[in-house]
């Protein structure tokens, strides 16, 4: 699955390229913004050296790594990142066993898109997560992809008014303490 830039009303996400590490190590550079899922702030280098990996793609042909940078477009800076890993599903290649992702033949025939965002820190509160998240699914629904899923920390109410705004609804499941959010795309899937 290739990206593409998805243009919002506000916003621009743009395909994640190696030269955004600078300046995305400095939107990026808050602690707090790892107190949900770990980890701490990267130099512009450990963050180059991860876009190079992110760029040239999963060695699994059956997960496609889509990543962008959120850019504002009266601006032109850069403010954050949304992704989906795209995974597909266990009736897309007949094993029954989801490919070690879990996911089975829960979703059928399709593909399964796990997103997550980050906003840097001076950008939050201004709807600019809501808005990239609502851009990427709606991006999203033009792809072969069955569900959209995001798993969020439950005390991270922030998120999960991102995962609303962008119209997926939280689920029982959980997985490493974090709920699993969902939205299955209006795309009818072909047997």
């Amino acid at each position: 699955m290739e990206t593409e830039a998805i243009p919002t009303t506000r916003l621009i996400l743009l395909p994640l390229l190696v030269e955004h590490a600078e300046e995305m190590a400095e939107v990026l550079s808050d602690p707090d913004l790892h107190t949900f899922i770990g980890g701490a702030p990267s130099s512009p280098e450990a963050l180059r050296s991860r876009y190079e990996r992110l760029v040239a793609g999963s060695p699994d042909p059956t997960v496609s790594w889509c990543n962008w940078v959120i850019q504002l477009r009266d601006q032109g800076h850069l403010a954050g990142t949304v992704q989906a890993t795209v995974t597909a599903t266990a009736d897309d290649h007949g094993s029954g066993h989801g490919h070690g992702h879990g996911y089975g033949t829960e979703y059928g025939h399709g593909c399964v898109a796990e997103i997550a965002w980050v906003v840097g820190t001076p950008w939050q509160r201004r709807g600019i997560a809501s808005e990239a998240a609502r851009g990427l699914v709606s991006w999203l629904e033009t792809q072969p992809v069955q569900a959209v899923i995001a798993h969020i920390h439950p005390d991270h109410h922030a998120s999960a008014a991102v995962a609303t705004a962008a119209g997926l609804v939280p689920t029982s499941h959980r997985h490493e303490g974090e709920t699993r959010w969902q939205r299955t795309t209006r795309r009818v899937s072909s047997p």
